[in-house]
């Protein structure tokens, strides 16, 4: 997290990535920054760049993780309205979590038939401010996410800007376990907020689950779902989590 409303940090790709590499850098999965905004019904923009440095649309996430840090930005506000290159979003500070009002999903495909490593799997797709290809599992722990991801995200049916890819489990209805593999970390990660949110909704569809739907995700937290539906549109779509400051201080500009 960066405060960035002096525009001082200049977003140069290679810097990023050596900030979050985990042996030599800080670590993480991604930079994200604060900025003035550009319209005057937001308090902040968010920025937000994967650990290879490119530049995402949106982390549902770091969008939670944000939240808490622009509040902090701006004096303890309870209540934050900041811009994404995926839309204006809002969120709410209820004591540790933060629940984020997400954008408006799109671009559903569901069933499609892809050829991965020697397997067909039937894998279903939601853009929920970034793409996400979802795989239902039966043993999850078993899956290899790491290679089964890679194929999916760079496989040709999402050419050219590729997809994330997650494997879910149904624990039980409005239940469930997720793994996922990230866009632009190229590795899986400990969780995925726009991959959870594409999970539970796409688990009310083929499964019928009703609103909320907790998913737990590789961390060990479990977020938490919740929409309306009209139609075949979803509305007021939510994401609940924890989101908690580990620690904060300076890197010197001679050591990037």
């Amino acid at each position: 997290m960066l405060d960035n409303r002096l525009g001082e940090f200049l977003y140069d790709r290679e810097t990023i990535a050596h900030l979050c590499d985990r042996h030599r850098g800080i670590g993480a999965d991604g930079l994200i920054a604060a900025e003035p905004p550009e319209t005057a019904d937001a308090q902040l923009k968010m920025r937000y760049f994967n650990a290879d440095g490119g530049e995402a649309e949106m982390c549902g996430n770091g969008a939670r993780c944000f939240s808490r840090f622009g509040a902090r930005l701006l004096v303890e506000t309870q209540a934050l309205t900041f811009e994404t290159l995926a839309g204006t979003l809002k969120a709410e500070l209820k004591g540790n979590l933060v629940q984020l009002a997400m954008s408006h999903p799109h671009s559903l495909l569901l069933n499609a038939s892809l050829k991965v490593a020697n397997e067909t799997l039937t894998v279903h797709f939601l853009n929920t401010g970034v793409p996400h290809a979802v795989v239902f599992q039966e043993d999850l722990a078993a899956t290899n996410v790491r290679s089964l991801g890679a194929e999916i995200r760079f496989h040709q049916h999402f050419a050219p800007k590729g997809t994330n890819a997650n494997f879910l489990e149904v624990e039980a209805l409005g239940q469930l376990a997720i793994r996922t593999y990230e866009r632009g970390v190229e590795d899986e990660t400990l969780a995925c907020g726009t991959g959870v949110v594409a999970s539970a909704l796409l688990h009310h569809i083929l499964h019928g689950a009703p609103s909320p739907i907790n998913v737990r995700v590789r961390g060990g937290d479990t977020l938490q779902v919740a929409f309306g539906r009209d139609g075949d549109e979803f509305t007021n779509v939510t994401l609940l989590g924890p989101a908690d400051f580990t620690f904060e201080g300076r890197v010197e500009p001679r050591s990037l």
